[in-house]
């Protein structure tokens, strides 16, 4: 049978997609139909046919599956953020370990056998809502001309009004419709982007999780803020407020932030705790951690912080875990931010080095290092795969372990093969994207390592983004 284009058809879900969308066949024909979860029954309207398989649409619940759930957000089908908000937390974890076992077998070419004696049970969240420590909420005018903010809707910029995520702070919403009421009251322009014209661009919201603090960072299309005193008044009254600042992006661009912050009020930065979790209570699904372990970190709008700072703990503290240090090491980490992963293995190491493109991240890690009275932290600006090279060959650096936290893209081939010249004993991976983390362990993995441990970390609760941490060890000739 031919199947067109706004064709109803009615379909079992036997599987998940790696983006969340359910897979079923019909005579044979594969389906993949967004918001469906593995164990539905559903009427589904076909949206693109393509040679063997099609793309549709969730009409009607037929039956629903007993791994469904009521989603609490009434915009997760609009929104392209909670992609599996109507899967079960359980089975949310199983599908995400699941997708980073399937890329390192199919990407990677690691045996199911192999995988199965690495990896580790995935580490799931305690409370997989109100996770987020950092939102950036777009400004625009909604359907009927009025000033809105929240999220895009799923790969469009249109805005679905929403001050009250289910995965950000519950202080968010406040600051939201007091920037909103400070727009009306003085007619602030919100950008847009199809003229360039306007002034307010997005609004960036970050909490300190253990100190409390909060940033509020508004992304102006333009150097100045009309009456921004007046929005100081009014955002510095906020319990936990410390810094309130502007950014400048006068950029025709879909990059949020540019490069220039200017403070209107208080600090320039806010501090987080990140604390040293025992493995043990990991492995328990206990939330204890070691006593006097806790690193403090200066936080300011470009900086890059994980965004959710409960599960950072398990996912850094793996790492260090995986690292396996004594004490005389020297540790190269790559990509390595304001320092969060660097300053914890400094804690352990002998020496440490950290290597990261963002200047003002690494202006942040020097900071952080000295916060921490921590000395035998060196921090170089630079692409990791342009600074690693030429300190290598320059200055004929080594190294006993080598950390990598690389953006979704995963390693540049120039830092891979200097890490294989360098050839650390141990290789600590932490990876955003399973797919990437996959091909390039199947280079080192060609080049003189074998992978030992594998787990994964659910720090994005009913989205369909996993990380994972690994250790690869040199085989010894």
């Amino acid at each position: 049978m031919k199947y067109q284009k706004d064709d109803i058809i009615t379909i079992v879900i036997s599987d998940m997609g790696t983006d969340g969308e359910g897979i079923g066949k019909v005579d044979g024909f594969t389906f993949f139909v967004k918001d469906a979860v593995i164990g539905d029954e559903v009427e589904a309207k076909i949206m693109k046919v393509k040679k063997g398989y099609a793309y549709a649409h969730l009409l009607k619940l037929i039956t629903a599956s007993p791994h469904r759930t009521e989603p609490r957000c009434p915009y997760h089908r609009q929104c392209g953020g909670c992609q599996i908000q109507a899967l079960d937390y359980k089975y949310q974890l199983l599908f995400k370990e699941n997708k980073v076992k399937n890329n390192l077998n199919r990407i990677g070419g690691f045996t199911m056998e192999l995988l199965d004696q690495c990896m580790e049970p995935i580490v799931g969240m305690e409370e997989p809502y109100h996770y987020r420590n950092k939102a950036q909420f777009p400004v625009g005018y909604g359907k009927k001309g009025e000033l809105v903010t929240g999220f895009y809707a799923g790969r469009t910029h249109d805005i679905i009004p929403n001050t009250d995520c289910a995965l950000g702070v519950q202080e968010n919403k406040e600051i939201l419709e007091c920037i909103l009421d400070f727009m009306r009251a003085y007619k602030i322009t919100p950008y847009n982007e199809a003229s360039g014209e306007g002034t307010v661009r997005h609004i960036l919201i970050r909490k300190g999780f253990s100190t409390g603090e909060i940033m509020v960072c508004v992304v102006l299309n333009g150097e100045r803020l009309p009456h921004e005193d007046k929005l100081v008044e009014k955002l510095s009254t906020l319990k936990g407020m410390t810094s309130i600042s502007v950014n400048i992006n006068q950029d025709k661009t879909n990059v949020i932030m540019g490069r220039t912050c200017r403070t209107l009020w208080g600090e320039d930065t806010i501090t987080d705790v990140i604390h040293m979790r025992d493995i043990a209570c990991i492995n328990s699904g206990e939330g204890c951690c070691t006593a006097n372990d806790g690193i403090t970190f200066a936080i300011s709008p470009l900086s890059f912080y994980q965004v959710n700072p409960i599960q950072t703990e398990k996912l850094y503290s793996l790492a260090l875990d995986y690292a396996g240090l004594t004490g005389t090491e020297t540790v190269w980490d790559l990509y390595c931010g304001i320092g969060t992963i660097s300053l914890f293995m400094a804690r352990r190491a002998k020496q440490v080095f950290g290597i990261e493109i963002v200047e003002q991240a690494i202006i942040d890690a020097r900071e952080n290092a000295r916060r921490n009275g921590i000395d035998n932290a060196r921090f170089y600006v630079g692409k990791a795969e342009e600074v690693l090279p030429a300190l290598y060959e320059q200055e004929g650096i080594y190294a006993d372990v080598i950390c990598v936290d690389p953006p979704r893209k995963g390693c540049d081939p120039a830092c891979l093969e200097t890490i294989v010249k360098m050839a650390p004993r141990r290789i600590v991976y932490v990876s955003c994207d399973s797919a990437t983390l996959a091909r390039d362990l199947k280079y080192l993995c060609a080049n003189g390592y074998v992978l030992r441990r594998v787990r994964a970390v659910d720090l994005f609760g009913q989205t369909v983004h996993v990380e994972s941490v690994i250790m690869m060890q040199l085989v010894e000739k």
